[in-house]
Order: structure tokens, then sequence, then C-alpha cells
């Protein structure tokens, strides 16, 4: 596991951001005479700043400052929101500047043998993960970039549909923000106003048959900047667009008093506790779709999902079930 001792150049950066973080005009001797350093030292620091994606005014006789501020995680603010049924759940969580990937260094961790209800968060990921191998844009201090590990007894039959019951607590999580347009599209994906939002990326550790552990990944679009935007290859939505002023330690705690209480009782409740609420959120019911699955495919309408989380298509050979694969209106994936 990654030595949290070991100051990354985002670390070493955090004590200027956190100066700039509200957003104002600070002197570069304003700086140096809080960091206890020189404006000289101040401004190689602010040099660094483009290089992650911030964006610094300078204003000759006045100083520095982000136009559009930060806000920064803090794990006193998450646990401050948290419900009391999660901080009672919640073992250990992490707040990083910087890591590869908040799921990679979780199941480090797993396989140390210390990962279940374990949490952690990054302010920016360098190579963070979606679905099928997939690039996740996660630039530093916007978005929520969030693993959670978790140990199941019972191997995989008992997590069946768990990656569309994240989605609903996802959903429910947007929900106590009054968030409009939020949708979910199988198996994966949260929607917002026909975009996507967020990503569920599920990763396992163990006995595939037995006692075996799982990182669940949420990132979900939180303030984008235009630039970082171009990156991304498939319509997006962004949360600081459809509901602006959702702080984000406020929202972390919000996902997790969802997440936590229900992967405590999913080998009880399993996916057909969640079903019902799923599909009142189906993006695509009653839609003719295409299906892909590797090198095959398939149209049908929509159907909904079975207990098992699996996608119901009524095809020209009938009605069909299907665990994995990716749905498109337009025949494209």
């Amino acid at each position: 596991m990654q030595d949290v001792a070991v100051k990354t150049p985002l670390e070493q950066l955090r004590p200027v951001l956190e100066l700039l973080a509200d957003g104002e005009m600070h002197s570069g001797e304003s700086l140096g005479n809080a960091l206890g350093v020189s404006r000289a030292a101040v401004w190689k620091q602010l040099q660094k700043l483009e290089h992650y994606g911030l964006t610094l005014e300078s204003v000759k006789g006045r100083g520095y400052r982000l136009p559009d501020g930060l806000d920064l995680l803090s794990e006193r603010a998450v646990n401050a929101h948290l419900d009391s049924s999660a901080r009672r759940l919640l073992r250990e969580l992490f707040i990083f500047d910087e890591v590869s990937s908040t799921n990679s260094l979780l199941l480090e961790r797993i396989e140390e043998g210390g990962g279940h209800a374990v949490v952690m968060l990054a302010e920016r990921q360098s190579a963070g993960r979606g679905r099928r191998g997939r690039n996740w844009v996660s630039p530093y201090g916007t978005s929520i970039s969030l693993s959670v590990g978790w140990e199941f007894s019972g191997g995989v039959q008992s997590l069946e549909g768990l990656s569309l019951a994240v989605g609903v607590a996802v959903a429910q999580a947007l929900a106590r923000f009054s968030v409009p347009g939020v949708r979910l599209k199988w198996p994966n994906d949260v929607w917002c106003q026909g975009r996507k939002l967020a990503g569920v990326l599920l990763e396992l550790k163990g006995d595939l048959t037995d006692r075996c552990s799982v990182v669940i990944g949420v990132g979900l679009n939180n303030g984008l900047s235009a630039k970082v935007a171009e990156e991304i290859d498939q319509p997006w939505a962004d949360l600081q667009q459809v509901r602006p002023g959702i702080g984000r330690n406020e929202l972390t705690a919000a996902i997790l008093s969802e997440l936590l209480p229900m992967l405590a009782t999913y080998p009880e409740k399993g996916f057909a506790a969640y079903r019902d609420t799923w599909s009142t959120l189906d993006q695509f019911a009653g839609q003719q779709v295409q299906l892909q699955s590797g090198s095959l495919s398939w149209r049908g309408v929509v159907a909904g999902v079975d207990e098992k989380g699996a996608l119901l298509l009524d095809t020209d050979d009938g009605k069909k079930s299907f665990h994995g694969g990716e749905i498109s209106l337009r025949g494209q994936v």
C-alpha cells in the first residue's frame, strides 16, 4: 500500500491551496507569512498549480487567487454530516490529495488484510478507471472519487445485482438535495437529465465461492472545467450545472450514509429489496435498445430487471435475460 507518510507533490501544495480555497485575493507577502516561506518560494509553488488543472489569477500589486475557489474534502466535515448509522459502520476514512486510483489503493489494502468498511477519497486521481477499462477523468478539487471496501461471505452469488443497488444508493443520496432528472442506466451508471453523471465500478478479491471482498468505486462529475470536459468521450452531466451549491463533503456524506447501511444488510436482503426502486428510475424502460456483450449483440425492448439484477429484453425470439453487457439507444457503445 502507498506510504501515506510520503508526501506527493500535491500534498506539498496543500497548505497554499487551503489558503487560496476561499477564492479571494491574497498577496504574495501574506501567503509567505502564513506559510513561513519567502515570496519567491510562494511563486515557485503557485507556478505548479496549472499542471493540475487549477487556474490561477494574478493581479499586479494585489496578489493571487483561484477565481472559482476550491471546495476541499475534509475528514472532519464528512464525518460531521454522516448519518449515525453510517458513522457506526465506518471503520476508517482516508482522504488523499493525489493517488493513481482509489480502487487500486483499496485493493492493495484488502490484500494486506484490512479493507472492510474502509473508505478512500481523493482530490485527484491520475489513473481513475471506469467500466471496460475506460479512463475516468478526475481533476483536482472537483467531482467525487470514492471507494468503499466491504467483506462478504457466501461468494459472488450473494452479490448478484449489487452494482444496481449501489446505483440506487447514489440516486437516493442525490434525492436528499432534490437533484432533478436522476435516472439509472443498467448496469452501472447514474444519469441526470439524459446524460451520464456518475459511474460505478465493482472489483472483487478473495475466494469467489466463499468469503470475498468487494471494492465499490463511485465517480461523480461535480464542477468540471471546460478544458477537462473536452477529455470526456461521451455525453456527460455535471452536478454543479444541474444543482449548484452542493458541498462535496455534504455530498460525500450523503452517498456514504446511503451506501454503508445498504452494504451491511445486502447479504440478507439482496437486490430484490431494491428492484422496485431501481425500476422506477430506469432510464431506458420500454425503449428499443441494442445490447453489446463482447462481439455479440442483441436488439429488443427493455422490460426491466429480474430479482438478481439481470436485464430483461423483449426480443424477436422472446424475452431474454442478460447479466452483462452495455446498452445503447443508438446501437453504439
